[in-house]
């Protein structure tokens, strides 16, 4: 007997130990060059998409580990979508995953993804397919910089009512959704929890359990002044002034002329003595009996669901969005039933790189600074090589000048001495 039981045991111990794998339904790294073409179908439901490239872009933390699909050209939509094995999601947990990297500065610009059920047809996929989930980041000047959490249920889209900003730098950026199965959510970013709660709670995917009766109607004689005027406080008799008078100080001007200007009349000025609008003071209200509040009741058309978390089917995953400033890195996709998984391929690959990421932009930034310290000096260098050079010039030309005056000053002045000898010589000439 003893012998039979421990080949059972361990049976059951291995079938416990493969119903604890996780299930992987997607993982895409881009680590084998141009083969994700295979993996990647661009729609044809326009003939103008914008073009993904593959690369690890201007700065990066491995060269080969951070190449991801990069949207190439400014001012385009871009639709392209990769397929796996269909699957549910019912009774068990799904973790959506990827990291974004919006190198370009984005000024407005999707970095999200759509999940799809596997009926898409995928060289038709556009703004108007029919999805399952869109999640990710969103910017689009300073008043948009939200992390998008979007359902579908029952034919219709639903946005979260809670505000998640997105990061909106030039790194990257590991970006998590998890939906459970009790209907409870989390939302990611670079491995730590932004937001969290109920599906019911947070969407309006159903109707409020609780509305207001229609029954219900405020008596009549229902008091919810707070302050009443005090009927026993009386206007002062010398209260009513009027608001604006004849300025007393003015003086009809000695040159004005009834005839021609008319009777004259001295301009008006606010009244010193002028108290507005007389109004009783206030006191507490004998008679109120607060604010009324609008009973409610159980709301007849709300029915629960279970299942708000659950799709039949998942097969596709797609990028469908516009950007105005191309230059967004997509990588690290993963799908998975398992939040804990995520959590560790995130740090395997994302977490890896993001600090050698990082060292390179700064590196580049560094010699981007020096270069431009350096042109600068250059060219003030130059600037003042052109004004000593212009200085030299005025230099020479005004000894050029000076050497002009004085041949002409020289040549004046043997004329003079020629003209004196010629007189002298005019003048022996008469006397002679």
């Amino acid at each position: 007997v003893a012998m039979t039981a421990l080949p059972l045991l361990f049976l059951a111990m291995s079938a416990a130990s493969v119903l604890a794998e996780p299930a992987v339904y997607l993982r895409e790294q881009f680590e084998d060059g141009d083969a994700w073409t295979s993996r990647w179908v661009e729609s044809k439901h326009k003939s103008d998409y914008g073009k993904f490239v593959l690369t690890a872009g201007k700065f990066y933390g491995d060269a080969e580990k951070d190449k991801g699909l990069q949207t190439s050209q400014d001012a385009r939509f871009y639709a392209a979508s990769s397929r796996f094995d269909d699957f549910s999601n019912q009774g068990k947990p799904l973790v959506i995953q990827f990291t974004v990297k919006h190198e370009q500065e984005i000024d407005c610009g999707g970095g999200y993804i759509k999940l799809f059920p596997s009926d898409l047809n995928q060289e038709d996929m556009n703004g108007d397919s029919t999805y399952n989930i869109m999640f990710g980041p969103d910017i689009c000047g300073p008043g948009t910089k939200k992390v998008h959490v979007i359902f579908n249920y029952k034919g219709k889209n639903h946005l979260i009512n809670k505000d998640i900003r997105c990061k909106d730098d030039e790194y990257s950026h590991l970006y998590t959704l998890i939906v459970n199965p009790d209907n409870s959510y989390e939302v990611k970013i670079d491995n730590k929890k932004v937001e969290s709660g109920s599906l019911e709670d947070d969407w309006d995917f159903l109707p409020p359990k609780r509305i207001k009766d229609p029954e219900a109607k405020k008596p009549e004689d229902w008091d919810d002044r707070e302050k009443i005027p005090d009927p026993d406080d009386k206007k002062p008799e010398d209260w009513d002034k009027l608001e604006t008078i004849p300025d007393p100080d003015a003086k009809k001007p000695d040159d004005w002329d009834e005839d021609m200007d008319g009777e004259w009349e001295p301009p008006m000025v606010t009244n010193p003595e002028y108290k507005g609008e007389w109004k009783p003071k206030e006191i507490d209200n004998p008679a109120y009996k607060g604010k009324w509040i609008h009973p409610e009741i159980d709301n007849p058309e709300y029915t629960p669901d279970a299942d708000i978390y659950k799709y039949d089917s998942f097969g596709v995953i797609g990028l469908d969005l516009w950007q105005v400033k191309s230059g967004t890195i997509f990588d690290n996709f993963l799908i998975t039933d398992d939040p804990k998984l995520a959590e560790e391929v995130g740090n395997e690959t994302w977490g890896k790189t993001k600090d050698a990421e990082k060292k390179m932009k700064e590196s580049q930034e560094e010699e981007e600074r020096k270069k431009r310290e350096d042109e600068d000096k250059m060219r003030r260098e130059e600037a003042k090589g052109e004004d000593e050079e212009e200085d030299e010039k005025d230099e020479e030309d005004e000894e050029e000048e000076e050497e002009e005056e004085g041949k002409e000053q020289q040549l004046d002045e043997e004329e003079e001495e020629e003209e004196d000898e010629e007189g002298i010589d005019s003048q022996l000439k008469d006397e002679l």
